[in-house]
């Protein structure tokens, strides 16, 4: 399962919830027949979507088996998955998030930098945020950095401009020891 959204909380007194969505393709993603699932108490359950619209960006949702205010307000900061199997095919050059998260980062000449922990952004600007030992590092999601990337074998080369690096929070640091 992946994820496609957070419900950021609840809408109005009849049920429904505000969702922070986490995918390129929400209209496709939330749209009514749709079912989302979540883990609540240990368990998987579906949630079909019955109505929705959209406020400032972000998807109002009315789900079938939610009726009342207190059912959606329990809902809040829960995540909103759908079954890998279901994603549908990128163009040449793009990336489901999940598929960059967990990835190796290497620059061209063989130093290791970390491991994708996150991606950022929204569809004009993605950055990939990295773990190393001493904390995070973010690198732009772009062609002229991002020299390969090997989805099957879980690395990601990089090219870094002189700085780049250096500008992240955790590399000051180090310089600071």
């Amino acid at each position: 399962m992946v994820s496609v959204g957070r419900i950021a909380r609840a809408h109005g007194n009849r049920g429904r919830v505000i969702i922070d969505p986490d995918t390129d393709f929400p209209d496709e993603r939330f749209c009514p027949g749709k079912t989302l699932y979540v883990q609540r108490e240990g368990e998987v359950a579906g949630l079909c979507i019955s109505d929705l619209r959209f406020h400032r960006g972000r998807p109002i949702v009315a789900f079938d088996e939610v009726h009342s205010m207190d059912e959606a307000e329990s809902l809040a900061s829960t995540d909103l998955r759908i079954p890998a199997g279901t994603l549908g095919s990128l163009p040449d050059g793009s990336y489901y998030h999940h598929e960059l998260i967990g990835c190796k980062v290497e620059t061209v000449d063989g130093v290791t930098v970390g491991t994708v922990s996150g991606v950022e952004g929204d569809a004009g600007a993605h950055r990939l945020i990295l773990e190393d030992a001493d904390g995070e590092i973010h690198v732009p999601l772009v062609d002229a950095i991002c020299r390969r990337i090997d989805r099957i074998g879980r690395v990601i080369i990089i090219d870094p401009p002189d700085g780049l690096l250096a500008l992240n929070p955790s590399s000051a640091a180090r310089r600071s020891d």
